[in-house]
């Protein structure tokens, strides 16, 4: 009897434990989940200024009125997408073909001064991305004169230490006696690259791919420094010209923030199986 209690008893305490898990991992959900949530609802609001909008968690009615107004405000409305997808696509193809490329170099190639060259790249992932925009803004701007150029947008960020260091790391768990086998067969370097490690390595190139188009696309800082006209602004600079002195066209700016939260859920969910893996790679040996 004392020995069934003390089961029934471990087993209303397991029970409750897991109970106490799952809602505080349901309220974190929402916590996460509400801010998108009254993005989207907002943005079936009416295209009236933000000291008209009737704030609420459920719009008393919905209209297509402020996407309506999101795409007649500006004639550079569509331009602003397109250049958002012209670079957020080019630094992201440009980051996972240049950083799996020298992910291999410091994983799988022998050459001198392989480990400082790897140790300066490490420390310069220490160095916060604010401390680098005034050199950068100068070099750009007054050195080179690329400002308010796909230029400027992309070639500070074609590589960064993070996808190098995300690449050296996965390739490194990559067998060298495949490497040595390929060799054998009279590979080249070139060869064993795009026809033996970029075929391995399709779950860490869609993380890199899927973290960097993100950040590309929800980067504003370093666009608004090197853009000054409206036809060379991404989506995220061009969501401020709704916002005036005195007031913001609060449900057009959301209906524009929702548009631009739509190729990131898709690039998502059509990557997820390999993002997925890439994020629970190595937690399991053998």
């Amino acid at each position: 009897m004392a020995l069934y209690n003390n089961h029934l008893g471990n087993r209303t305490a397991k029970y409750i434990r897991n109970t106490i898990i799952v809602v505080l991992l349901l309220l974190f959900a929402l916590a996460t989940l509400f801010p998108i949530y009254f993005m989207i609802m907002s943005s079936f609001g009416d295209p009236v200024e933000a000291g008209a909008v009737s704030y609420s968690i459920w719009p008393s009615k919905f209209t297509l009125e402020s996407y309506k107004f999101f795409f007649d405000f500006s004639e550079y409305s569509f331009r602003w997408l397109l250049n958002s997808l012209i670079v957020a696509v080019s630094v992201m193809v440009s980051n996972v073909l240049f950083a799996t490329m020298a992910g291999y170099a410091f994983s799988k190639v022998n050459f001198r001064g392989r480990s400082v060259l790897f140790a300066v790249l490490l420390c310069a992932m220490m160095i916060p991305y604010q401390v680098t925009q005034v050199p950068l803004y100068i070099l750009i701007v007054n050195i080179f004169e690329i400002q308010n150029t796909y230029t400027a947008l992309i070639a500070p960020t074609l590589v960064t230490v993070y996808n190098i260091f995300l690449a050296k790391q996965f390739m490194s768990s990559i067998p060298k006696e495949i490497l040595e086998s390929a060799k054998v067969e009279g590979c080249s370097q070139l060869q064993i690259l795009f026809r033996i490690i970029m075929p391995l390595s399709k779950t860490v190139m869609a993380v890199m791919a899927i973290l960097t188009f993100m950040e590309t696309w929800n980067t504003f800082f370093w666009p608004f420094l090197v853009t000054n006209t409206m036809d060379m602004q991404t989506i995220q600079v061009g969501l401020k010209n709704f916002r005036f002195a005195n007031t913001t066209y609060f449900s057009p700016m959301m209906a524009g923030a929702t548009i631009s939260a739509l190729p990131m859920f898709v690039l998502f969910f059509s990557l997820q199986r390999y993002f997925l893996e890439g994020v629970t790679v190595g937690a399991v040996k053998g």
